[in-house]
């Protein structure tokens, strides 16, 4: 099978959450299971040339947009560790910016421009290459034009017509919503500006394009599939939602283990193993040291490693503190975000200087430490398509205390410490008396030794690697040439 991820970002090259952990993985996974799988994506400024050994395969190929036109070049690379081909679209005056798609908190006004620039790009790209994948698969707003151009503008190209769809929506708040003015530089006409069309109560809906004319949709869990087909979580799509619901599917993400492994994380203090957990004690230690915590070993250190703004549960979280700071624990943050939040963790910090670490930013060396040395993970989302954090934490024998939604509802079990059943602890009700119940049964668990250890074992045996999810997505792939081919 050949098969084009497209994507607006792919780690190690360009990331800005999620979505860029799955293009950097995933592929490597279809890869090894012997498909001829490639990657696409913008050509950032972050983007190293000399570091990850790019190469200019075509130089200024001509891209018609609107009445004027830009030239793109491609690059080519492999994603590292891997045989995966990966191309870089570059275009200096739409992508060689300091961020992908906002600064300081702000979005690009032309982020319109830049996107369709890209989609337009990867269709003359194919055709210049000359390499016909059965499969284009499409990740986000971001690229969701190019499902619309395949079926729309492509229907009839001898080239381009028989290639199957597929599109990922990773998070489905992200709709990349427009002015309606923009519609004409897509090149396509204004009879698909209609409410079963791309239109959104009056705007320009770029994740409509995939969502639409998609043969297959696919979500980044079960229960997410599920839960945007309702008006709690689907946007004011959940009516599209349950219209393509023949066609929607969740596949639950994966984790590269040969980077999320404590046994040879290069970022931490002492590797470990489920066979020998020495290591992670030396890890809570220096965690507890680096946050100017008091060094204890049997006091249980919840670590949380976030986003800082509701999604992710902190409007709850906010409201529990207190009572948290109360209970005996310790407890270490990493994130960004809405400045509420900063402010509020700052002043715990003052007012509880041996309970809290506050770490208001991101930084890589300290998360892995984080997931090594906490005893607990915590992951209070009012909403969570997938989840990464909970998945991580398992390895390390990190248990989780997640609330019942999304992907943490498809991973994470109540752990019952008279049966000995589950894996974490979890609270449903979206409440801060529901989250300091499930910290306090954490704790409480904790205290049994024996049985604390057995439970962190059974975590870090879990298996969520990514060749199970890339079985998953090749299933969905023979769907989709299924469905083009029985429509011919």
């Amino acid at each position: 099978m050949k098969i084009l991820f497209v994507s607006s970002e792919v780690a190690p090259f360009a990331k800005s959450g999620g979505l860029a952990d799955v293009s950097g993985a995933l592929p490597k996974a279809i890869k090894d299971l012997g498909h001829d799988i490639r990657v696409i994506m913008p050509k950032y400024k972050m983007v190293d040339e000399k570091k990850f050994s790019l190469e200019k395969i075509f130089d200024k190929i001509d891209i018609q947009f609107g009445i004027t036109s830009e030239e793109v070049s491609i690059y080519e690379s492999k994603i590292p560790g891997s045989d995966v081909i990966i191309y870089f679209v570059e275009n200096e005056n739409m992508f060689g910016r300091d961020g992908l798609y906002q600064e300081n908190g702000i979005d690009y006004p032309d982020n319109a421009e830049r996107f369709i620039l890209f989609s337009k790009a990867v269709i003359k790209f194919l055709v210049k290459l000359g390499w016909q994948p059965n499969i284009m698969h499409c990740n986000d707003w971001q690229s969701a034009l190019l499902v619309a151009y395949i079926k729309i503008l492509y229907k009839d190209n001898n080239f381009l017509k028989n290639i199957s769809t597929v599109y990922s929506v990773h998070n489905l708040v992200y709709l990349g919503l427009f002015d309606s003015t923009k519609l004409p530089l897509t090149g396509l006409g204004w009879d698909r500006f209609s409410p079963d069309g791309l239109e959104f109560f009056g705007r320009l809906a770029f994740s409509k394009a995939g969502i639409v004319y998609g043969d297959v949709i696919n979500t980044v869990s079960e229960t997410y599939s599920k839960e945007i087909q309702t008006p709690e979580y689907g946007c004011g799509l959940e009516g599209l939602m349950k219209y393509r619901s023949s066609d929607l599917f969740g596949i639950l993400n994966g984790i590269d283990y040969d980077v999320w492994n404590p046994g040879k994380d290069p970022y931490i203090a002492r590797n470990y193993s489920e066979n020998s957990l020495v290591g992670k004690t030396e890890n809570k230690k220096k965690l507890q040291a680096e946050n100017n915590l008091p060094v204890k070993k049997d006091i249980p250190l919840i670590g949380i490693i976030s986003r800082l703004d509701k999604q992710k549960g902190f409007d709850i979280l906010s409201e529990a503190m207190e009572k948290i700071m109360h209970m005996e624990l310790q407890f270490v943050i990493l994130g960004t975000g809405d400045t509420v939040y900063h402010d509020l963790f700052k002043k715990m910090k003052e007012t509880y200087p041996d309970h809290i670490g506050v770490n208001l930013g991101f930084e890589a060396a300290l998360a892995q430490l984080i997931y090594a040395g906490c005893d607990m993970f915590l992951m209070p989302s009012k909403y969570e398509p997938c989840g990464l954090g909970q998945l991580i934490s398992f390895k390390y024998g990190t248990v989780p205390i997640v609330r019942k939604t999304g992907g943490l509802a498809d991973t994470v079990q109540n752990y019952d410490p008279q049966k000995q059943t589950g894996n974490g602890f979890v609270f449903e009700e979206y409440s801060s008396g529901a989250l300091i119940d499930a910290v306090k049964r954490a704790v409480m668990a904790y205290k049994d030794k024996k049985k604390w250890e057995a439970l962190m074992k059974k975590d870090m045996n879990l298996d969520f690697s990514w060749e199970s999810s890339a079985k998953k997505y090749l299933s969905l792939y023979k769907k989709a040439i299924e469905k083009v081919s029985s429509s011919r």
